[in-house]
C-alpha cells in the first residue's frame, strides 16, 4: 500500500554554485561521505549531488509535514545496490520516523540531464 508520494526536481546550476560558494560546509551538512565519494568520483559530479539532493527533498515531501518531523539531511542517504539502482538508507531521526510511519520498503528514480536533476519517491507499507 502506498504511504506517501514525493518528488522534486533541481538546477544543477543552482547547486554548482552552492558547493563553489560555501564548499565543504555544505557538502557535509548535506551528504554524507558516500555521497560525496560516488558524487565526486564522476565527471559531473554536480549533477550527482542535485539527483541525491533532490532524492532526499521527494523523501522529505513523500512523509509529509517536515516541519512536525524534522530531520537532519544525513539522516537521509542515497546509495546503489550492485546492479546501480538508487537505494535510500535510513539512519537517527529519519530510521525513527521510518519505524512511526511503518514504512516498509522506498522506491526511488532518479534522472538528470545538463541542467536539471528530478527524483521520485513512493513509500510502501503493508496493509496489516
Amino acid at each position: 500500500m502506498i504511504a506517501g508520494t514525493g518528488i522534486d526536481i533541481v538546477e544543477i546550476p543552482r547547486m554548482r554554485d552552492a558547493v563553489k560558494k560555501w564548499g565543504d560546509n555544505f557538502i557535509s551538512k548535506i551528504f554524507t561521505a558516500r555521497e560525496v565519494k560516488y558524487s565526486t568520483s564522476k565527471r559531473f559530479s554536480e549533477q550527482h549531488f542535485a539527483a541525491r539532493f533532490a532524492a532526499k527533498e521527494a523523501v522529505v515531501k513523500a512523509f509529509g509535514e517536515p516541519n512536525k518531523f524534522p530531520i537532519r539531511w544525513t539522516d537521509i542517504e542515497v546509495v546503489n545496490n550492485a546492479e546501480g539502482k538508487p537505494v535510500i538508507v535510513f539512519r537517527g531521526d529519519a530510521l525513527k520516523l521510518k519505524k512511526k510511519k511503518k514504512i516498509d520498503d522506498v522506491i526511488v528514480s532518479m534522472s538528470h540531464s545538463k541542467n536539471y536533476a528530478v527524483a521520485s519517491v513512493i513509500l510502501l507499507r503493508d496493509k496489516r
